[in-house]
């Protein structure tokens, strides 16, 4: 017998809101969030356009010691982990919860931030010495590690890195620990904050970043807008919710991961088919039972081909009848914490029956003939079954499916 685990408490932080309900709105009006970087160095780089978070203090948030403990991703993390918690009813409820829970976030890289800063301090500066908590402002589980202290959780913590997949790996596997009954509440998903000039230079050697807008799945696409952020969520056991009365935001239905197992950079179709035969296995979906997909759809010309190309093969006849979104031209890649804004995109739809849309759209492109919301949000009667996709560089796929909760 395994248990059946919902979504309790959600939390965002975004350059389209600092909070769900600015999100949830962004994602409504089609707002972007995307504009001109604003930080050191940035004259140096050749696109200087992102999803950036503007106008951020960290002494608006936390206290002065705790804010130099933490670097920029870390910082999002917490916030919307205090957003996710607070949401979920946690705060005010018996504090025995946090014994057995865990947390288990996405990050690609951690700390770049203080990484650049470092570097820039040591080889262009000539400091001989840095910040004495240089290293754990680094490293990839530092904001999974803050969120275990601030709430004195006790059960399975650790960080999932896996590229553009972080946050969906570390979601389905929150999911998972929590239907073998290994833990009732997992705190879970993704932070990231690559906007500094030693995160995105090299995703100019790249050449896949666009030097203005995203536009996936359209014509004239040219590639992805980088972004940072952060979302949180909180997922627990059916049984642990009921008994404390609890909201339940959606159901998590389903989980699958595979890997192409090709090549680092250039996407196949046949791990994402994999991903999402899967996912529809694992939570018994019908392929008539979906009513929206949030795509990967970073925007460049490859991966939104490959993409488009495994979600018909997989629905075949039923690949048109729902609807297919990329909420990265909002809010940019934030690559390792993207599934976990995309999530949020996800719940919107099913707590609301509103799909977010594709902005920039500028029309067809023939090997991208999905239902894709192009430019403006839609409002369907109903939203029961949603997929969350995740395609990362180095082949690694990972799809979680919601549903609508039905007591």
């Amino acid at each position: 017998m395994t248990n059946r685990v919902v979504i309790t408490g959600i939390g965002g932080v975004s350059s389209i809101g600092m909070s769900v309900p600015e999100i949830y709105n962004s994602f409504r009006e089609g707002k972007s969030g995307i504009g001109q970087l604003e930080f050191p160095d940035v004259t140096r780089l050749k696109v200087k356009t992102g999803g950036q978070i503007k106008n951020f203090n960290p002494s608006d948030h936390f206290e002065l010691k705790l804010a130099g403990r933490m670097d920029r991703f870390s910082q999002f993390a917490l916030l919307a982990a205090n957003e996710a918690i607070k949401n979920s009813g946690l705060a005010n409820s018996d504090k025995g919860w946090s014994e057995n829970a865990g947390v288990i976030l996405g990050s690609s890289i951690g700390g770049i931030e203080t990484i650049n800063n470092s570097y820039k301090q040591v080889y262009e500066e000539g400091h001989n010495r840095l910040h004495p908590l240089t290293i754990p402002k680094i490293m990839n589980n530092s904001a999974t590690s803050l969120i275990s202290i601030e709430f004195q959780i006790q059960g399975p913590s650790f960080t999932v890195s896996s590229a553009c997949s972080s946050a969906n790996h570390a979601m389905g596997l929150a999911y998972e620990t929590i239907k073998y009954k290994k833990s009732d509440i997992i705190i879970t998903g993704g932070a990231e904050s690559f906007l500094n000039f030693g995160g995105i230079k090299p995703w100019e050697s790249l050449r896949v970043l666009s030097p203005s807008k995203c536009r996936p799945f359209s014509k004239e696409r040219d590639g992805l807008v980088l972004g940072e952020g952060a979302g949180i969520f909180v997922f627990e056991s059916l049984d642990s919710a009921k008994k404390r009365k609890a909201e339940i935001i959606a159901e998590v239905a389903g989980f699958s991961m595979s890997s192409d197992a090709s090549d680092l950079i250039k996407p196949n179709n046949i791990g994402p088919q994999k991903a999402l035969n899967g996912v529809l296995k694992n939570g018994m979906i019908n392929k008539t039972d979906v009513s929206y997909i949030n795509a990967h759809g970073t925007g460049t010309l490859l991966n939104d081909k490959m993409e488009s190309e495994s979600i018909i093969k997989v629905f075949g006849p039923h690949s048109r009848s729902f609807k297919v979104s990329s909420t990265k031209a909002m809010h940019g890649h934030l690559i390792g914490a993207t599934a976990a804004i995309e999530l949020l995109a996800c719940t919107l739809a099913i707590t609301e029956n509103v799909i977010p849309p594709t902005i920039n759209y500028l029309g067809l492109d023939p090997a991208c003939d999905l239902d894709l919301v192009p430019n403006h949000s839609q409002k369907l009667k109903t939203v029961d079954v949603v997929l969350n996709n995740s395609f990362a560089f180095g082949g690694m796929n990972a799809v979680l499916a919601l549903k609508r909760y039905n007591y």
